[in-house]
């Protein structure tokens, strides 16, 4: 898995799955105007560009582990506070943020209790931590068909329904376990349009995340048949495909 890609590549890729979702993980988190927050496992910037334009870019921090993706956001975002860091070791003193936001990051985290507790450690008391995943065992996720048809070809390829958060409940019992309190479920929902089968498929082969790199691992006939059975899965175009998120958020 990488996420060590150009910016660009992750803007097509999920940026916008992640554009819509922005606002409502920020609803439900409560972020208004005179907060300081952060945003961690912030990508290029697309939760960022929804906290700068309810609270100011100086009024936002944002972290992510990628060098690309650091860069990208500090220049899309000038005066964000952003820098490089992992989720599990932020940079920040202990209660500096009313609250800390992972949009698509918890599943991502090399230890999700500890990336979750260190975001409950840098929000002062009675702030609050948030966080979505999208629902990969349901198959809501923007990824669905593209597993099912890599799953029928390759059975033994692992998908990403196992990871942390993923399921109903389980980010609720993270956040549990992380120490947080007075703690909410809820399912955020966002559609996509695709102009045609090509625009869906082309992003997949620029390496991003776990699917990119599956895609990346295949011989050139192996991909061609993936394509191919994808193809057969998806409208000509244009069509539109729907996502949804578990998200959660708790009081520290």
């Amino acid at each position: 898995m990488s996420f060590d890609v150009a910016a660009e590549s992750y803007d097509r890729f999920m940026g916008a799955w992640s554009r819509p979702l922005a606002p409502q993980l920020a609803n439900l988190a409560s972020i208004r105007p005179g907060q300081r927050v952060l945003d961690v496992g912030c990508g290029p910037g697309s939760l960022t560009a929804e906290l700068v334009s309810r609270l100011g870019a100086q009024s936002v921090s944002a972290v992510d582990p990628s060098e690309s993706f650091v860069a990208a956001a500090r220049e899309r975002h000038p005066g964000v506070d952003v820098r490089k860091a992992q989720a599990e070791s932020l940079p920040f003193s202990d209660g500096a943020f009313d609250a800390a936001l992972a949009q698509l990051v918890v599943h991502f985290m090399a230890d999700p209790i500890a990336g979750l507790r260190e975001m409950v450690r840098v929000t002062r008391p009675g702030g609050i931590v948030a966080a979505c995943v999208w629902d990969y065992p349901g198959g809501r996720d923007p990824l669905g068909p593209f597993w099912e048809a890599a799953h029928e070809l390759h059975p033994q390829v692992t998908t990403e329904s196992a990871l942390p958060g993923a399921r109903k409940g389980h980010l609720v019992a993270l956040f549990v376990t992380a120490g947080l309190t007075d703690i909410e479920e809820a399912e955020l929902s966002v559609s996509r349009p695709y102009a045609s089968f090509d625009d869906w498929w082309e992003p997949f082969t620029a390496g991003v995340g776990p699917s990119g790199a599956f895609v990346a691992r295949l011989a050139r006939s192996d991909r061609d048949a993936l394509r191919a059975r994808c193809r057969v899965m998806l409208p000509d175009g244009p069509f539109v495909l729907s996502a949804s998120a578990w998200a959660a958020r708790g009081v520290v």
